[in-house]
């Protein structure tokens, strides 16, 4: 048993309140009583005495909390508070030095700095501390402790451990990063390489999220609650991690190459990541029948610009040293126990394209129990993991993406979650992407020259993704001289079906066969090829996205026809502009005039000289929207005789004449379901004709396909 305890310093003969419930006494200055138990109300505590100060004079108290306290830590408190004569004079040392240490974790990733501007000093020091706070800051520099480390890789794998042992037994108690890499250096344990790699003595780290949802658990393990020791340690969803790294590895820059080991060896054959990273490994999310709040996806951005700019930051710092890991087979895939749907089903539902592998998922658990993290990673025909080089990683990760892709349109996201911003949640399934485009854009710009750079003629990829890039190379080469002007919707889903397809079969082998562990050679001179053909369509689908007023679109919308995809465009959006900027595909001149038409726009506040992410629009009041207009009820027979029959389980008419959905639908199920429970011996025939064309005027009158989530409505003012 464990219990949260407060108690106060500094007021003698005080009353105290261990709840809300005399506040409003307290408020109107009438006398309140001590409480000493309280049973069925919210606990609280609050302080009260009546002091009388005379001129200059004051008075000082303090209140103190602790969370988890056992019965040996009450007893021995509740005697220091009656005993300890020099007991406020410690709590203030005990406060600073607290705040001494925290000045020196932000110190260790260059949080300090001192300018004229306090305010930008004080900014700076806490956008460094909320960083740290997500990805964690490095214990001892690039000192690591053999006992952690041992416990790490015990934790990761018992066989990589056991087969390691001898090494590991020679290892100090401490020692560098710089010796532990020199040492692997020349090691056949592919899986022992990969493993110190990925190493990173970080602690101070918890997970981030809004705290009012109910999923989110916070917690900073600093020290065990059985010893007391040190504990080093990391968790985090995956943007948070790999975002707040970014920042890290300028402080650390010898840890990038760690960064993206764990970032690449935590992404799956398919292309996409889990939902949360951990110095244990990974999580992600399942469907627990129980929980209303528990949902699966993937986030469609996250696998480009997190990962890019590791990779610029590493060609950087240590160049040339991205193509020593062409060839080496020091990679794996995580094994999630998602199942993308075909590419036919995804077209006939795009919000609802993940299967939960319930199977999968009580299998990869007990693998893991039993040989630790790398329990949880994708195997082949041949090993218990499958090990690939850092270019068929690079390649399974943009294929996903070009497989997704809608020329003139960006990357569709169609994996049930949306992108970094969840103001945008409603996009998911009929959204399309520009923003990962243009960051997808400038990921190639920097394959193209890393990959100019190697000496080698062929690398060995999966022949299963070998099948794969040959689909999308042929679909992208025989297309491209649509290139010369825009695309009509049908060649569009032409290109779409195509890319797809390729997509949806590559991951229907792996699903039911497996990997084969077959490699299957690929010549650099043809991934040359494959990128510059890509690019033309980047480069083609970002001018097709050139707005009027000189913004650029940040997201669009899909609109399935029978034979053709229309694509259809949202309104201004700031990130649009910065990841266009950041793509690479502008020159000085034409971002210049790019910036001129910002603060042109109504992104643009005079007032705060600054930008808001999204227009202030003017939306429609209530008795604006709802509105059917009479040539669309009138084209309804159905409509037209419900009207006539006063049946308002559909459509209503006011007194003025004009018509109205049913009040009680929130969406077009709710629609649909109506037309069902209508009389079918009275409506039947009218229904089964009319369904279709009832929703699309259902659509016209709504336009739920153009609703973006609380960047429409709710976020308007967000700067």
């Amino acid at each position: 048993m464990e219990a949260n305890i407060v108690w106060s310093l500094g007021l003698q003969n005080s009353v105290h309140l261990l709840s809300s419930l005399q506040l409003p006494a307290f408020r109107k200055s009438l006398k309140i009583q001590n409480e000493s138990d309280i049973k069925g109300e919210k606990g609280a505590y609050f302080v009260s005495k009546e002091l009388k100060l005379s001129r200059n004079s004051d008075v000082k108290w303090k209140i103190i909390a602790n969370v988890r306290q056992n019965h040996a830590q009450i007893i021995s408190l509740s005697q220091t508070i009656q005993m300890d004569q020099h007991l406020e004079k410690s709590i203030e040392e005990d406060v600073e030095a607290g705040t001494q240490n925290l000045i020196r974790l932000n110190a260790a990733s260059d949080g300090l700095q001192i300018t004229a501007d306090d305010l930008k000093d004080t900014r700076h020091f806490s956008n460094t501390l909320f960083n740290i706070m997500r990805g964690g800051i490095f214990d001892d520099n690039y000192h690591i402790e053999k006992s952690d480390f041992l416990q790490y890789l015990d934790s990761a794998s018992k066989a990589v451990k056991e087969r390691n042992s001898q090494y590991l037994g020679m290892l100090a108690d401490k020692f560098s990063q710089a010796e532990l890499m020199d040492n692997i250096s020349s090691t056949h344990d592919v899986d022992f390489l990969r493993l110190c790699t990925e190493y990173l003595p970080l602690k101070f780290s918890r997970r981030h999220g809004d705290p009012s949802r109910p999923w989110n658990r916070f917690s900073i393990n600093t020290q065990s609650e059985t010893d007391g020791s040190k504990i080093l340690d990391y968790q985090g969803n995956w943007r948070d991690i790999f975002q707040n790294w970014e920042a890290l590895s300028h402080s650390y820059p010898a840890f990038i190459e760690g960064m993206i080991f764990k970032f690449v060896n935590a992404s799956t054959f398919d292309g996409y990541n889990p939902y949360r990273v951990t110095k244990g490994g990974f999580d992600w999310e399942t469907i627990e029948p129980d929980n209303p709040w528990s949902y699966i996806g993937y986030w469609g951005d996250h696998q480009v610009v997190y990962l890019l700019k590791f990779l610029e930051f590493a060609e950087k710092y240590h160049p040339g040293e991205l193509n020593t890991f062409f060839e080496k087979e020091y990679f794996v895939y995580a094994n999630i126990p998602y199942r993308i749907k075909p590419y036919a089903d995804i077209l006939n539902d795009p919000k609802n394209t993940i299967d939960f592998d319930s199977e999968a998922d009580h299998h990869i658990r007990n693998l893991v129990i039993k040989k630790g993290a790398d329990g949880a990673l994708v195997g082949s025909k041949k090993d218990d993991i499958h090990h690939v080089n850092f270019m068929e990683k690079m390649l399974a990760m943009v294929l996903s993406k070009l497989s997704n892709f809608i020329p003139e349109g960006g990357i569709w996201m169609n994996t049930q979650r949306p992108e970094w911003n969840d103001a945008n949640n409603a996009l998911v399934g009929n959204g399309v992407s520009m923003v990962t485009l243009y960051y997808l854009k400038r990921f190639f710009n920097f394959f193209e020259k890393v990959v100019a750079q190697s000496h080698e003629e062929n690398t060995l990829i999966s022949e299963e993704l070998v099948t794969f890039f040959n689909k999308i190379w042929q679909t992208l080469e025989s297309n491209k001289h649509e290139l010369s002007g825009r695309l009509d919707n049908t060649i569009r889903k032409v290109i779409t079906d195509a890319l797809g397809q390729a997509g949806s079969e590559y991951r229907h082998s792996i699903y039911h066969q497996g990997f084969s562990g077959i490699k299957a050679p690929v010549s650099y001179g043809n991934i040359a090829d494959f990128i510059s053909v890509t690019l033309k369509y980047l480069q083609h689908t970002i001018e097709a996205n050139l707005r009027a007023d000189g913004l650029y679109h940040a997201y669009n919308l899909m609109k399935m026809e029978e034979n053709g995809i229309e694509v259809a465009h949202l309104s201004e959006m700031l990130e649009g502009q910065v990841a266009v900027i950041s793509s690479g595909h502008l020159d000085c001149k034409l971002t210049l005039k790019l910036l001129d038409a910002m603060r042109s726009s109504a992104l643009y506040r005079e007032d705060q000289n600054s930008y808001l992410l999204y227009p202030n629009k003017a939306l429609p009041k209530f008795l604006e929207k709802n509105n059917i207009p009479h040539t669309l009820v009138h084209s309804s027979s159905l409509l037209v005789q419900l009207v006539k029959e006063n049946n308002i389980q559909i459509i209503n008419k006011d007194i003025r004449g004009n018509y109205h959905f049913n009040g009680g639908f929130k969406n077009a199920n709710d629609l649909k379901h109506a037309l069902h429970t209508l009389n079918p011996d009275k409506y039947g025939l009218l229904v089964e004709k009319e369904k279709a064309s009832i929703m699309q005027i259902f659509e016209k009158v709504f336009n739920h396909i153009a609703f973006t989530g609380r960047s429409g409505p709710f976020m308007l003012m967000k700067a």
